[in-house]
């Protein structure tokens, strides 16, 4: 019996622990889930939620058109670089050896703006989830915990990478946000300690708020 439980904690057949909490660390019914959330106390990932404000996203409507139009995509490109490398950088200086970092570009409450960052070493995850806590940025306070994720494969929308998603912004697996080509093979393969731009790093709480580039909102 026991060996059957553990063969199926955290998939749909687990009547009791959330599969979709297990598989991409956020759940659409929140506190309210009828399943259990176990929130791990040891992970390589740590989890920002809802930290990356996506210009467009934030100008859609319900049913995912736009309202404006007045960002084009290589300004949204290059809004979303910033952003990506600020994090990146601060956390990879200040923390540890990122392995890989992504960012929702889901619109559900659950996921929107999320960013996981997996980190080398657990106990680096762990100290960056902790510290964070106590930061802002873009103006707003940042909430950071371990993420059970880490095979961000299995958490990913299929469909959607296939350009083939229905669901639109508001499907329950993770619609990944790609950065461009050059900032991927510079964040990557850079001796640590260089930054190809200023930094424009979350600030502690109490020091009168943050200007994160791009995560402003």
């Amino acid at each position: 019996m026991a060996e059957y439980l553990a063969s199926i904690f955290g998939t749909e057949k687990d009547k009791v622990n959330c599969s979709f909490y297990f598989k991409i660390g956020a759940c659409r019914h929140g506190d309210r889930c009828s399943r259990i959330h176990n929130k791990p106390t040891f992970s390589q990932t740590c989890l920002l939620q809802n930290l990356y404000v996506n210009p467009q996203n934030s100008a859609k409507s319900a049913d995912g058109s736009h309202l404006v139009a007045n960002v084009s995509d290589e300004e949204m490109q290059e809004h979303y670089d910033n952003f990506f490398e600020d994090v990146f950088v601060e956390c990879e200086d200040k923390y540890g050896e990122i392995e890989e970092m992504n960012v929702c570009d889901n619109l559900g409450d659950h996921l929107v703006g999320n960013v996981y960052i997996k980190f080398r070493r657990e106990e680096d995850a762990e100290r960056a989830a902790k510290d964070l806590n106590n930061r802002w940025f873009g103006g707003r306070p940042v909430y950071s915990e371990l993420s059970p994720v880490t095979d961000f494969r299995e958490a990913c929308c299929r469909q959607y990478e296939m350009g083939e998603c229905t669901r639109s912004g508001f499907c329950n697996f993770m619609h990944l946000k790609p950065i461009s080509r050059e900032l991927r093979r510079y964040l990557y393969s850079r001796r640590r300690g260089r930054s190809r731009s200023k930094s424009r790093s979350p600030k502690p709480r109490g020091g009168g708020g943050g200007g994160g580039g791009g995560g402003g909102g």
